[in-house]
């Protein structure tokens, strides 16, 4: 899949083998600054993107004339198989634009990212799609193509595709990618219950107009510092950048959530947010035996239904090297 676009893509013969497997990553945000919603509904986002080993997984296979969705693993009963699912309407989005009326699929998702957890699962499964269905029906499509097609469906899908660190401008769809040298460690402790995204940013607006949250500076610039750390691999002066401010009203629909954030940072992480939307809490740690160990302190808490350690930045759907699937 190349970096540029092509023209009108014709599909290529098919090989032999009629499946694929693509991979799509959770995201934290480093940050998440947000503007007061604009006229148009949105609100402007400026987010430091970091891709996390966690992820979903995915296989595609040949069913010409038929989109079908099956999701398997311990988050599948929150997910519908049915056309509302994200990575059956990516597809589809492939073939109309793309393809012809009788390519098809059959996709089959391994569901590791939390639902509703604040770290882009669906956007996942959406980029996930968009690889699978391009590589299963032997399009031609560069990947700006693949890129303006994935940010009409999410403003959370071109990252997925991306992966790594990146910044994220407009509503997140807007990407430059960042240097995060070495890596980065993670505790994440998934909710009881998850949060409705829609119902946050509501929550997040009565704050604001309630002055108790203040929305981003129209002319905020580049986060340089957070930039700078990231590109030195310096994780305890990324851990005092960490920032969210969907958190406060995350907590306000969570209170919970509190007492999760106090538990981890008192067992020695470096620092801890709210996962975007949230509720899944995110702790920056030193090393692997640090998240390890907050990890086995955050396990028995009555609020965390789950606990994952895991490593960044992460390949997004289209690979280390944009194509070679994983």
């Amino acid at each position: 899949m190349s970096g540029a676009s092509r023209g009108a893509p014709t599909p290529r013969p098919r090989p032999e083998a009629r499946r694929v497997r693509v991979g799509a990553p959770a995201k934290i945000n480093l940050t998440l600054r947000v503007a007061a919603r604009g006229e148009d509904g949105y609100h402007r986002l400026s987010t430091v993107f970091h891709a996390v080993s966690l992820g979903d997984r995915m296989r595609l296979t040949d069913r010409p004339g038929r989109i079908s969705v099956v999701t398997r693993g311990e988050h599948a009963r929150h997910v519908a198989d049915d056309e509302t699912n994200l990575a059956v309407r990516a597809a589809r989005a492939v073939r109309d634009r793309f393809g012809g009326p009788r390519m098809g699929a059959h996709l089959e998702i391994e569901k590791d990212i939390p639902v509703a957890g604040g770290m882009a699962g669906g956007s996942a499964d959406c980029a996930a799609a968009l690889v699978g269905a391009v590589r299963l029906w032997g399009l031609d499509v560069g990947d700006a193509e693949l890129f303006e097609l994935a940010a009409e469906l999410g403003s959370d899908v071109p990252f997925a595709l991306l992966g790594g660190t990146a910044l994220g401008a407009g509503r997140g769809e807007r990407l430059e990618p960042l240097e995060c040298a070495g890596t980065l460690h993670w505790a994440l402790a998934v909710a009881r219950r998850g949060l409705s995204t829609p119902t946050v940013y509501h929550r997040f607006d009565e704050r604001v107009a309630a002055g108790t949250s203040t929305p981003m500076d129209a002319g905020r610039g580049r986060p340089g510092e957070l930039i700078g750390a990231l590109a030195r691999g310096d994780a305890a002066t990324v851990a005092g950048l960490l920032v969210n401010d969907l958190q406060p009203a995350a907590l306000d629909l969570y209170p919970g959530l509190a007492a999760t954030l106090e538990l981890g940072r008192a067992a020695g992480a470096l620092a801890g947010i709210v996962s975007g939307s949230g509720p899944t809490c995110a702790f920056l740690c030193a090393d692997g035996d640090a998240a390890r160990a907050v990890a086995a302190v955050l396990g028995p808490s009555p609020e965390v239904t789950a606990v994952r350690t895991a490593t960044g930045a992460a390949p997004g759907a289209l690979g280390p090297v944009g194509g070679d699937p994983r």
